[in-house]
């Protein structure tokens, strides 16, 4: 397999003959494995052809060594990339190429000098018929299905499942609400969404997010609430490879990285800590995000869309909530109105939710007596549509047919509403604010009576959130 004098004669004379001879003696240094292949072929540092052997010539058609000798490497083989190998320096173990109507598996390998220098490449032809590579191949072909599958599944969960047209209601409010929602999804500034727990806001999210352009890309929600102080910078901007110990050494993108080119939904942003809060002031300013553990920088574009059913001005007041994060997260405020001041959007909530809902074998659909959404329209509703939803539901389990009349839904509804809720005695008249405040404080009161002090069970029963039943007790003990 060494070169001949002749050889080394027909090679063009830009090359010096210290590197000819380095490939020459590479060339020889693989003449074993050549002759264990079904052919091989050398480069040099310009992807010229300084050897081809035997073998490869035949599976090729050429007939003469020297009809391949210093021609560019795709003038010979169109599809090789040994080139590519030549200029990156990194190997490719493992490929399949095509030379007319034939597949070849092959393997390229970059070639040093004894300095280390890189001087060219080397490929080798493993097998000549794909058929004795059927085994690996039909494994990775099931490798590539179930790999598809599993991302198409991951890009279905990440896409919305509601529009605007999914947030129920026939009421003035509710259509300037949609209105104002449209406007705002044709525009990229972040969106902060206002109201009580339970009237939606996630589902308005989705809908701002599907009529948007983005509607095609991810959509990622995070309830701040749910996520540890500790884990908060991990999960949001993610680790570097071996950012500490025990660390995985692949980097683990965030929940920014994730929702990169879409929207990402901050639900209960109120609760974010101060200690991450200027990290999220610079991804909404610069568009950069820093992995835990590393000092590069990565751009993004995500639109943010927040929502919060606690008083972010009080927040900023008490200095908990940055006053600067506050201004540039409500640049599109959107404000959802409770249940209650939209008494008329019931009955179309309570048919869509029943619609949901399983019915008995033999039953038909769920029904409503006109009686039983008289008591549904006069009930406070302070969970709003989830409350709605909590007492349709009690209300389906209990009753012993598909019509469910007023004491059947009187039945189901919180046991802190049933009797029409607490009298007030009053020596005078009151506000309608103070009296709203004394019957919230009777209410939660008497539900964590019911609940034994369980703050989670009471919250459940109230229908409401953990956060806003410990934000409302901690204002309680700032009135007392």
């Amino acid at each position: 397999m060494a070169a001949t004098e002749d050889r080394k004669r027909r090679l063009a004379p830009d090359r010096s003959a210290a590197t000819l001879e380095a490939i020459t003696r590479a060339s020889s240094e693989l003449s074993l494995f050549a002759e264990m292949s079904e052919g091989a072929v050398v480069v040099d540092r310009e992807a010229r052809i300084t050897w081809i052997n035997e073998k490869y010539r035949r599976l090729l058609g050429i007939e003469r060594e020297a009809d391949a000798l210093d021609k560019a490497i795709e003038d010979i083989i169109p599809e090789s990339r040994l080139r590519d190998v030549v200029d990156s320096g990194r190997p490719v173990l493992l490929d399949l190429m095509r030379f007319g109507k034939q597949t070849f598996v092959v393997c390229r390998l970059p070639l040093h000098d004894e300095r280390g220098d890189l001087i060219g490449a080397v490929g080798f032809v493993f097998f000549d018929r794909l058929a004795y590579m059927k085994p690996i191949l039909s494994k990775f072909q099931r490798l590539e299905k179930a790999l598809e599958k599993t991302s198409a599944e991951l890009t279905k969960a990440r896409r919305v499942r509601h529009s605007l047209s999914s947030f129920i209601g026939h009421s003035q409010a509710v259509r300037d609400l949609k209105t104002r929602a449209r406007r705002i999804a044709a525009r990229e500034g972040p969106v902060l969404i206002l109201g009580e727990t339970g009237v939606g806001k996630e589902l308005l999210a989705q809908g701002v997010h599907q009529a948007s352009y983005r509607a095609a890309s991810p959509f990622v929600a995070v309830n701040v609430a749910a996520v540890p102080e500790a884990l908060m910078e991990s999960e949001f901007f993610g680790v570097a490879p071996g950012a500490f110990t025990g660390a995985e050494r692949r980097p683990r993108p965030g929940k920014f990285e994730v929702a990169d080119g879409g929207t990402l939904f901050l639900d209960e942003i109120g609760d974010i800590p101060q200690s991450i809060q200027a990290k999220f002031l610079r991804v909404l300013e610069e568009g950069e995000i820093e992995q835990l553990g590393s000092n590069q920088v990565k751009r993004i574009d995500v639109r943010i869309i927040a929502a919060t059913s606690a008083n972010l001005e009080a927040k900023v007041q008490d200095g908990s909530f940055r006053q600067d994060l506050f201004y540039r997260l409500a640049v599109l405020p959107l404000e959802v109105p409770p249940l209650r001041e939209r008494p008329e959007d019931i009955e179309a909530l309570a048919e869509r939710i029943l619609d949901e809902m399983p019915a008995e074998a033999g039953h038909g659909a769920w029904q409503l007596t006109p009686d039983a959404l008289t008591a549904l329209g006069r009930h406070g509703w302070r969970g709003n549509v989830r409350e709605l939803r909590n007492v349709l539901e009690r209300a389906t389990l209990d009753a012993p047919s598909e019509v469910l009349d007023v004491e059947v839904v009187s039945r189901a509804l919180p046991t802190v509403r049933r009797t029409g809720g607490p009298t007030l005695q009053l020596s005078e008249p009151k506000s309608l604010a103070d009296t709203l405040e004394e019957v919230e404080r009777k209410t939660i009161a008497q539900a964590l009576s019911e609940a034994k002090g369980d703050k989670v069970e009471a919250a459940r029963l109230l229908g409401i959130s953990r956060s806003s039943l410990y934000a409302k007790l901690k204002e309680r003990e700032g009135h007392n």
